[in-house]
């Protein structure tokens, strides 16, 4: 059995403090800024000094071109083919009107950067649980001396789960400003703040539907967390004939059937109703690609440590070697979907599709192309061959670059539709990561070292720990053993 040291406990729980820290003086400074603090901020971007640094969009608030822009990278909607008057004018009220709008992007900083953690965090964790299913319906072979390690990344779903629906009531009763559909008067044709095309989506659209349906999909993400676990650790002792296992399989045709559906509306709900004016019909694709390559990547990080410290018993090098293929190949799979989604409304030039890429290109255009090689090109070439897959330093070194550039391709759907032009990484940011970085290595530790690392009831657990690549090396392996 496998014990969380002292020293690791420590440190986990230290970044969890820290994380703490940094995110309550976030919410505290955000909590102190005020209109002057708005107004000092467009101040400085007219004068070539936030806005330079960070894109064109807000340079100019008072011509009607910019400010479109801005509006629309912001999150804050109009209706279809009206011009946003809020902006365009010159008058105090004019001013005052984007001053608020301004503040309002300053004081949802520290929620965005808690959000876009969250997020990842939750959605990571997830796909791990995912991919779990995946390789019990499909009873795949490989992959059972890793499966505790999956389980036990697992164990961090339940405290996301509960801060992400904290997160949501927190929006629903408009503590914050993270959806722009939830603003006062959006379906009231009498406001105006009234937005048509938003009204036109209500039957989607609604704070109680959004609400029912966030609670809907934790539960029953959850809920399976719950049974497999259980179930799993209660395979290695059933001895009934594999009617325990036959239960898990059978629960994870259910999940599987769940998730495809879920996934596809949190996407919808929890990432697109930031833009609730664009849409893609990529776009649940598209985010489960970069939640699985992150999954991967840390199911691969934790296999690593963990035999690192024989706790694995099992795990050769052709099992670090499948994983780093799987990143690799969901690598080329993202890449395949972002181009598609991209090149697909850059070619149209349509005006309600463009806005999406447009505000990210101008206010975020660092991130958004150093996002594309760290999750292409320095991935598929550092693991493009077959021998450094079976590297674990190559395959951390890839991985430590593939979170990060995940990680920022959360913080490039969100960021611009909830801070707009206002955004840097600083104390928000990196407290919000650190906590959660903190909080997977406690959870995943203290579950990892609760059960059996051998998951000795699966009836592919011999086939699982004879799996060996012939043409890679297994370096300090008996070579007698590679089949």
């Amino acid at each position: 059995m496998y014990q969380f040291s002292g020293k690791l406990k420590t440190f986990s729980l230290a970044l969890i403090v820290l994380g703490v820290i940094g995110i309550a003086f976030s919410f505290y400074s955000g909590s102190q800024t005020t209109i002057v603090d708005a107004k000092h901020a467009i101040e400085a971007a007219s004068n070539d000094g936030h806005g330079g640094s960070h894109g064109e969009a807000i340079e100019a608030p008072h011509t009607s071109d910019s400010s479109k822009v801005e509006n629309n990278a912001s999150g804050v909607h109009h209706g279809e083919g009206s011009v946003d008057t809020t902006m365009s004018g010159h008058g105090a009220h004019d001013d005052d009107s984007h001053a608020e709008h301004v503040l309002h992007q300053l004081q949802n900083r520290p929620w965005s950067a808690f959000y876009v953690a969250l997020f990842f965090s939750l959605g990571l964790t997830l796909l791990v649980l995912t991919f779990y299913a995946i390789q019990r319906v499909a009873q795949v072979g490989w992959s059972v001396v890793i499966l505790r390690v999956m389980e036990a990344i697992t164990g961090n779903l339940l405290p996301v789960s509960i801060l992400m629906a904290i997160v949501i009531i927190a929006s629903v009763m408009h503590l914050n400003h993270l959806f722009p559909w939830m603003a006062e008067g959006t379906f009231d044709p009498s406001s105006e703040n009234y937005d048509p095309i938003v009204d036109g989506k209500s039957w989607w659209i609604n704070s109680t539907g959004f609400l029912v349906r966030s609670i809907i999909y934790l539960i029953l993400w959850n809920a399976y967390r719950f049974f497999i676990r259980k179930n799993s650790i209660k395979e290695d002792t059933a001895n009934d004939g594999n009617k325990t296992y036959k239960k898990n399989y059978n629960a994870s045709v259910i999940f599987l059937f769940v998730f495809m559906i879920t996934e596809s509306m949190m996407s919808w709900d929890w990432i697109m109703g930031l833009d609730p004016h664009w849409f893609s019909t990529l776009f649940g694709w598209y985010v489960l690609s970069t939640l699985l390559v992150s999954a991967l990547t840390v199911i691969a990080f934790f296999t690593i440590y963990l035999r690192s410290k024989n706790a694995l018993p099992g795990v050769n090098d052709s099992h670090i070697h499948d994983l780093a293929k799987f990143m690799f190949g969901f690598s080329v799979f993202w890449t395949y979907l972002w181009f598609a989604q991209f090149m697909l409304i850059w070619y149209a030039d349509i005006p309600e599709e463009t806005t999406y890429y447009v505000a990210r290109f101008t206010e975020y255009k660092l991130p958004f192309l150093s996002m594309v090689v760290m999750n292409f090109a320095f991935p598929v070439l550092l693991l493009i061959n077959s021998d450094f897959k079976s590297k674990p330093w190559f395959v951390f070194i890839g991985g430590v670059v593939i979170l990060a550039g995940h990680y920022i391709d959360v913080f490039i759907m969100v960021m611009p539709s909830t801070v707009g032009a206002q955004w840097f990484f600083g104390i928000p940011e990196i407290s919000a990561l650190l906590f959660f970085i903190g909080l997977i290595i406690y959870t995943t530790l203290s579950s990892f070292a609760k059960a059996n690392p051998v998951p000795k009831g699966n009836p592919f657990l011999a086939e699982s720990e004879h799996f060996h690549y012939y043409n890679i090396e297994h370096s300090g392996e008996d070579s007698g053993d590679h089949h």
